[in-house]
């Protein structure tokens, strides 16, 4: 069974959602819009500079979306990569700025400030992507920044007719470790709360990009020896099916850097819970190992990983779709 796009939208806009998804109407994205992440990425075999950021986001988006329906990428690194996409593949385009200003509480976000939806659009995107971190239990004084913020970016692609996916990150603004099990607990919480937030109307979204709404280190049958269980198996799936009734929005999920197979099994426990996800925009987990081959064996190690074990990550992860993601009716 579908979901169906319930928003009235131009056929220009139509269109354009129906460029980041495949003839089935599932989005499997490909996400590599990273910047500072990638700089990380890098760092950790050699001095990063910018031609390397740009010359792996080239290769992946080359040899890579041949199997994926769209690419994400942003205007700093990523435009160069855009131009050598298979002609398959959809082109999302990042609108934020990297990171956050973390001398400021409340991780506000920020645009890029030479770019605009109207000349996102220009470059060749299909929609705009804008990331918010986002903590449901924060003060008014933070979160209606944020609702504001939103809002406003709603409008500019409504006004150039650009499908707007938000990507929602949360956290908490008390300070809990994100990977610890005080986190967890409170994850399903805050992810579904989020979701139903910026599922209102008045905010223009087309598409939200969230994460799983529990930590799966944390679920009954998953942990690592010797780590406590947060939820039972029965409470963890009872998230993902909350979750999934929170919106009436498509909403895909993001593989938050977790290893490519955790992230199949992670689908599979979602569906097997009753969540209608409508695709995935799956990042460090499809081609994180091939910095490594980049950094090491330069664009001749990094395509011969890429052809091999990234072109396997995405083909098992898209016969995982196939047999999880709920199409979109557009």
């Amino acid at each position: 069974m579908a979901t169906t796009f319930t928003k009235q939208i131009s056929e220009e806009k139509r269109a354009r959602l129906a460029a980041t998804m495949d003839e089935d109407g599932v989005i499997a994205a490909l996400a590599i819009d990273q910047r500072g992440a990638m700089k990380k990425l890098i760092g950790a075999f050699r001095e990063p500079t910018d031609e390397d950021i740009v010359e792996f986001k080239k290769l992946v988006s080359r040899e890579l979306t041949p199997y994926a329906s769209s690419i994400l990428l942003d205007p700093e690194y990523g435009l160069p990569a855009s131009e050598l996409r298979a002609k398959n593949a959809g082109l999302l385009v990042a609108y934020e700025k990297t990171g956050y200003d973390a001398t400021v509480p409340g991780r506000l976000p920020d645009l890029l400030s030479v770019w605009s939806a109207r000349r996102l659009k220009e470059a060749g995107a299909d929609a705009v992507k804008f990331l918010l971190y986002f903590d449901p239990d924060e003060g008014d004084e933070i979160n209606d920044q944020k609702r504001t913020f939103v809002e406003r970016i709603g409008s500019e692609c409504a006004a150039e007719e650009m499908p707007l996916f938000v990507e929602i990150v949360t956290y908490d603004a008390a300070g809990a470790d994100p990977k610890g099990a005080e986190f967890a607990s409170a994850k399903p919480k805050k992810v579904i709360e989020s979701m139903r937030e910026f599922s209102d109307p008045r905010y223009g979204v087309d598409v939200l990009k969230v994460e799983v709404p529990v930590n799966m280190a944390f679920v009954e049958g998953y942990t690592a020896e010797g780590v406590e269980p947060v939820y039972t198996a029965a409470e963890a799936a009872a998230a993902f099916k909350e979750q999934a009734e929170a919106t009436d929005l498509p909403f895909i999920f993001l593989s938050a850097g977790v290893s490519a197979e955790l992230f199949r099994e992670t689908l599979r426990f979602a569906k097997e819970a009753g969540s209608t996800f409508n695709g995935v925009l799956c990042g460090r987990a499809t081609w994180a190992d091939g910095v490594k081959a980049f950094c090491e064996g330069g664009e001749d190690g990094a395509v011969a990983w890429l052809r091999d074990q990234g072109r396997k990550n995405v083909e098992e992860l898209n016969e995982v779709l196939k047999e999880t993601a709920t199409p979109v009716s557009l």
